[in-house]
């Protein structure tokens, strides 16, 4: 059982780069209460596709807090080619179940390797394995790159700055019923309340 967990670390991150790093953390804190492995990678643009793993399927029991001064944020979002290069990790290594979280505050702008259409074949793999995607939009609101990728609407969800710690340990509840039970991960009108997306969207206008 595995967390791939894929965060955006592009320039626009900088305003909430603590709280986003915090709440990592406290997703695979939460994850702890049973076993599973965990896998942080960060990416950007910044002269081609940046993508750096800061954790390499690290025991959930074992997780040591990631901080600022392993990577601080900068250049473009190469969503397409960052999410490809995740799947294309989490294929190779074959778990039996695994949660794909992706953790962006913008849009797709600077992709070369991936086109959305590359993208929702690879994620329509991963949903055939049994696999959960989830699409958590930072102090973020459109979700068109992730409709167009084929994530499901029940899989999106905004955090709103300040919230994002609660958000991320609620997800973790969500990702142990899912590795213990089966359950599929998705968002119901309270765990949208609990992220207050409500609060984001009257922010961003969407």
């Amino acid at each position: 059982m595995h967390a791939y967990i894929l965060l955006d670390r592009t320039g626009s991150m900088q305003s909430i780069w603590t709280e986003a790093l915090g709440s990592v953390n406290a997703y695979v804190k939460g994850l702890a209460e049973g076993d599973g492995y965990a896998t942080l990678a960060v990416f950007d643009a910044h002269d081609g596709l940046q993508f750096d793993v800061l954790r390499a399927a690290v025991p959930v029991q074992t997780w040591k807090d990631v901080t600022d001064a392993e990577a601080t944020p900068r250049g473009m979002t190469p969503l397409f080619d960052a999410i490809g290069r995740m799947i294309a990790r989490a294929e190779s290594e074959a778990p039996e179940k695994a949660v794909l979280v992706i953790m962006t505050d913008g849009e797709e702008n600077s992709s070369r390797e991936m086109k959305k259409e590359d993208v929702k074949a690879a994620l329509d793999r991963v949903e055939k394995k049994g696999w959960q995607v989830v699409f958590l939009g930072a102090e973020f609101a459109k979700f068109s790159d992730a409709d167009a990728v084929g994530v499901a609407r029940g899989q999106q969800v905004a955090m709103s700055a300040g919230m994002m710690g609660a958000s991320m340990k609620m997800m973790a509840r969500k990702s142990r019923a899912y590795f213990d039970a089966g359950e599929a991960m998705v968002f119901d009108e309270k765990d949208r309340e609990e992220t207050g997306e409500d609060d984001v969207k009257r922010r961003k206008g969407t």
